[in-house]
């Protein structure tokens, strides 16, 4: 049996992180956690770009834009989408949730979704680097792999 397995060595590799701007308290940390991860792996500061959107429902239109583009070899999604009275939230989340399969199914490269979706915003918040850990750097430590993966495959 033939087995292939990634390492986590970012080195020379370049991502594209999309970054919805609605609850920035948390997206902001969940890109602090992307960014930290990359690095700590071997990535360049200077091959991480960060694109700011409006909210989760903008996310797959610029995680499209940047995996089509051939600059990035990932493009990691980050947003917080907290459940409120309505069914709004769900809406949201299965939309944005499908999109990104779809397109990383479809797509040139990986692209990872580090959205948080949570039914509380302290749920939010432990998702988004307190005690459950930081969902960003979940998701930059899978697409190092994913990248890695895709070019031993080739």
């Amino acid at each position: 049996m033939k087995e292939i397995s990634a390492t986590l060595d970012a080195t020379g590799m370049r991502f594209g992180i999309v970054v919805s701007r609605f609850n920035s308290l948390l997206t902001k940390q969940l890109l602090d956690g992307a960014v930290d991860c990359l690095v700590r792996h071997g990535a360049a500061p200077d091959a991480i770009t960060a694109a700011w959107v409006p909210g989760g429902n903008e996310t797959p239109m610029a995680a499209r834009k940047m995996a089509a583009g051939g600059a990035y070899d990932a493009v990691i999604v980050l947003g917080a989408v907290i459940q409120g009275a309505t069914p709004h939230a769900d809406l949201i989340n299965n939309q944005v949730a499908r999109a990104l399969s779809q397109l990383a199914a479809e797509g040139p490269v990986p692209v990872i979704n580090g959205m948080v979706a949570a039914q509380t915003l302290e749920q939010a918040i432990e998702r988004s680097g307190t005690k459950a850990g930081n969902k960003g750097w979940n998701a930059a430590q899978a697409a190092v792999e994913m990248v890695a993966l895709y070019r031993a495959l080739g």
